[in-house]
């Protein structure tokens, strides 16, 4: 399952969810913003013991990567989150979180190619949720965000529902 959408939005808060959820049912879950998962992977490579990082990493029934796109990844971390996706690929679930489209994957890992491949195997047998609107944080403060920053505004109304089946008596 993957959660799109912007900044403030609830994303992460679902993703937790869904982990809590998952461990209440007796699952392992890891979670980690892809920064923190990416550094970890470069330590271990370092020290000489990747395998073990990522075979740790591949253990967990589910695998939460939180914040896709809110920081740039060398080619190096986009090449080690690679050999994770590709080693959880099928055998674990995973749920990611992203402020970005997967059109904008390509800039995130400064390969096209990586981003399709890593997406290739992300989005096989994936829910993808789309979430529109405006930041949950800043809901009481949009008034001070500058022009340029603020997400617009969400004007769009909802139309008045029709009534289905018979007339009532007061609409014959």
């Amino acid at each position: 399952m993957h959660f799109l959408g912007p900044p403030g939005t609830g994303k992460t808060h679902l993703a937790t969810a869904l982990g809590v959820a998952a461990v209440k049912a007796g699952k392992s879950v890891y979670f980690g913003a892809l920064a923190e998962i990416v550094a970890s992977l470069e330590k271990a490579e370092r020290e000489g013991n990747l395998q073990n990082r990522i075979r740790f990493l591949t253990r967990n029934a589910l695998l939460i990567v939180d914040e896709i796109g809110y920081l740039p990844l060398t080619q190096n971390g986009a090449n080690l989150f690679f050999q994770l996706v590709n080693a959880r690929y099928e055998k674990g679930a995973v749920i990611l979180t992203s402020n970005r489209s997967f059109k904008e994957w390509g800039q995130i890992f400064g390969d096209n190619v990586v981003a399709a491949a890593l997406l290739d195997r992300l989005l096989h047998h994936a829910v993808v949720i789309h979430i529109e609107g405006n930041s949950y944080r800043l809901r009481a403060h949009r008034n001070l965000m500058p022009e340029n920053l603020a997400p617009p505004q969400n004007t769009q109304q909802n139309p008045p529902r029709k009534r289905r089946g018979r007339p009532g008596k007061d609409q014959a």
